[in-house]
């Protein structure tokens, strides 16, 4: 039998195989044991935390767990009302309804959805003609970077409102080494500290950067992943060892030379002020190598210059 090639081929499906994430697996766990307890559906939920955590897997899980339907699209894909009635019409009884980036849902389209779960039923027509279809008593679980872009009314009707943080390093670590038992690859030990330790506390980074490490890999006829094909992928993707990008490096190089406003960061590496403060910067300041002075000027941290001056000697 061929070994998966992607390490999105598999996943957990029981919530006891989720790495982390104790606060949501805790309520995850309360909620299934008591949708259980009552013979019932699993109740509304509200997935909140950055992009890449894995509010889509543990909502693939939930479904997996109540052993019903799964029903799973983006925000943006649903255009208009009719998009919206033809989601939750398809959904069964205690089935599991996923909208994932669900901010991106236009507001006339939010009140549609929280109408729909009020009353349990969908309206199509306008007028004298209007027609009221019931819908199934399904699990509406809603995914979302940024909870505030949803009305209030749609947020107050979600029962459940599960947080994700930012993974450690050993929790990647973990994660890492569950996804190649289950892929079945041969992996060098060493290599998942490692991998951690670029990924910047997200799962997505770490897998994709497993994925990229497989690829060197396999393109030399090799069949175990060792640290040497992690720095070749690092290489190829010009990742340094905290797995920042150019963009990033550069941002830090130009602060090497003394504190600088956003708008001149921005113009000096030709990239909107907004996509700098949102993307770039996010990390970095996470990870406390930049920090704003009083007048919201960017600098260096100690920890940013003893970064530099590394990444500066290992180019030499």
């Amino acid at each position: 039998m061929n070994r998966p090639t992607e390490v999105n081929d598999v996943g957990p499906s029981s919530v006891a195989h989720i790495v982390a994430q104790p606060g949501v697996v805790e309520q995850v766990k309360v909620g299934l044991d008591a949708a259980f307890q009552d013979n019932r559906r699993f109740d509304h939920a509200m997935l909140v935390g950055p992009p890449g955590m894995g509010k889509s897997m543990v909502a693939n899980v939930v479904a997996a767990e109540m052993a019903t339907d799964f029903l799973e699209v983006l925000g943006q894909s649903i255009a208009n009302v009719g998009d919206l009635n033809a989601l939750l019409l398809q959904a069964t009884a205690n089935a599991v309804v996923h909208i994932d980036e669900c901010h991106e849902l236009d507001k006339r389209l939010q009140t549609a959805l929280y109408l729909a779960l009020d009353k349990r039923k969908v309206f199509i027509g306008g007028g004298k003609s209007v027609q009221a279809i019931p819908v199934a008593d399904f699990t509406l679980l809603l995914s979302t970077t940024d909870e505030y872009c949803l009305l209030q009314p749609l947020r107050d009707r979600m029962r459940l409102v599960l947080r994700f943080e930012f993974y450690l390093e050993h929790d990647l670590t973990t994660l890492l080494q569950q996804r190649t038992r289950a892929l079945g690859w041969d992996v060098h030990g060493g290599l998942f500290p490692l991998i951690a330790q670029r990924s910047r506390g997200t799962p997505r980074w770490a897998l994709r950067l497993l994925q990229a490490c497989r690829r060197v890999c396999r393109a030399n006829g090799e069949e175990t992943i060792t640290v040497d094909h992690l720095h070749r992928a690092c290489v190829l993707e010009q990742l340094d060892d905290l797995g920042l990008g150019p963009t990033e490096q550069q941002y830090l190089r130009l602060l090497g030379d003394g504190p600088q406003r956003l708008n001149v960061l921005a113009s000096s590496l030709g990239l909107p002020a907004r996509t700098v403060s949102q993307v770039t910067e996010q990390f970095l300041i996470r990870a406390g190598l930049v920090v704003k002075d009083d007048q919201s000027r960017r600098q260096l941290s100690a920890a940013g210059y003893e970064h530099l001056s590394k990444s500066r000697s290992q180019t030499e």
